[in-house]
């Protein structure tokens, strides 16, 4: 029987975008392969979908994963994680250095029985010290949200596996051009593939890599909450991987521009870029990453939150806006977005300022950004 996709033999340059939501089966026996996994096939949108599996696949090429499960976003792939693998009696080391709706999430896991404990980043060389007989899971970015900062992920392996802990990566600071979590140490790695993986700002995605068995585990609490990424946001996530290493490769140069030149600037302190040499984090970073050292970085401007404002405002080229890894270059104070989850104390409790700025390098000339800065850093 020939496939209606390619009639002829001869497949199509774009993946087709399959927006049925149900399938027709030909026979009893095909319903029953199907529904027993002895064959590729497709029933409902919820359960799988031929756009949405093609994406997966390349992802988890990507990582050198097994497979990989792809939702509706990156916190979607969070909890998909948490709510996998966690119970009731569990124990869940994460980290303050990553993303605020984190914080969101681990109220609902505490109102579920799971005890956590936050870690600063500081702190993850002496992990060892914090894992217990009943610490299920060490969840880490890593350079992390929104401080830059890098956390030994080999390392973070050997403490998991004294509980035989899962170790989570999330690699969307990263991305899979410059670190393979799962070559060093980490069981899956996430990503919000709205970010890098996308680098758009068109799309919302999320992505867990790792073993098939892993993926089978994902795969029935996804199809049982209903968070499967929609067929058009598939594509464009598709689309978007064409482009992702030419984009990496720019924005890291960029990135790298940017730092240095930031570095002998007055108004600029606590500058954190793991691509330079005095980073805290370079070392490990150089160990464990390649090609570069991503796009992202943090640094304080001036003195106070109306300093960073008023820096920010005056910004002509680089738009302020959240997310990140796109290709416009953008930035945000992070104590007022991406940590508005948090209270306020928690805001600050881990290095963060009021005037904290989290630059996301896009890919347009590294000059244009460096005289954008420069004359928006002649306000403060």
């Amino acid at each position: 029987m020939n496939d209606p996709l390619t009639p002829y033999g001869n497949r199509p340059m774009v993946t087709p975008i399959v927006h049925a939501v149900n399938y027709e089966y030909r026979d009893f026996e095909v319903l029953r392969k199907i529904t027993d996994g002895e064959i590729d096939g497709y029933t409902y949108h919820r359960d799988d979908n031929p756009t949405v599996r093609a994406v997966e696949k390349k992802i988890a090429d990507m990582e050198g994963a097994e497979d990989c499960v792809v939702c509706t976003s990156g916190m979607a792939a969070c909890a998909l994680v948490y709510l996998t693998y966690l119970k009731a009696g569990d124990h869940l080391i994460l980290f303050h250095d990553v993303y605020g709706a984190h914080y969101k999430i681990s109220l609902i896991l505490e109102r579920l029985g799971v005890e956590i404990t936050w870690l600063g980043a500081d702190q993850s060389a002496h992990l060892n010290q914090y894992v217990k007989a009943n610490t299920a899971m060490i969840f880490l970015e890593s350079p992390t949200n929104p401080q830059c900062k890098i956390i030994d992920i080999a390392a973070a392996r050997r403490a998991a596996d004294r509980s035989g802990a899962l170790l989570i990566a999330d690699n969307t600071f990263a991305t899979p051009f410059h670190q393979h979590p799962l070559r060093i140490g980490a069981h899956m790695v996430i990503h919000s593939a709205t970010k890098a993986l996308g680098g758009h700002n068109d799309l919302m995605a999320g992505a867990i890599a790792g073993s098939k068995a892993d993926y089978d585990k994902l795969w029935f609490t996804r199809q049982a909450i209903g968070t499967t990424l929609d067929a058009y946001s598939a594509s464009l996530l598709e689309r978007g991987l064409k482009t992702f290493p030419l984009r990496a490769e720019r924005m890291a140069a960029n990135a790298l521009a940017l730092a240095t030149w930031l570095s002998s600037q007055p108004k600029i302190s606590r500058l954190h870029y793991p691509g330079l040499t005095n980073d805290p984090g370079h070392k490990i970073a150089q160990r464990q990453m390649q090609k570069g050292f991503g796009g992202m970085m943090a640094f304080d401007v001036g003195l106070s939150q109306d300093d960073a404002k008023r820096f920010i405002s005056s910004l002509r080229v680089i738009v302020h806006a959240v997310s990140l890894g796109a290709t416009e270059t953008l930035i945000c104070i992070p104590y007022l977005t991406t940590m508005l989850y948090l209270p306020p104390e928690r805001r600050t409790s881990f290095g963060v300022a009021p005037n904290t700025v989290r630059l996301s390098v896009g890919i347009e000339p590294a000059e244009v950004l460096i005289h954008d800065i420069e004359q928006a850093l002649m306000q403060v």
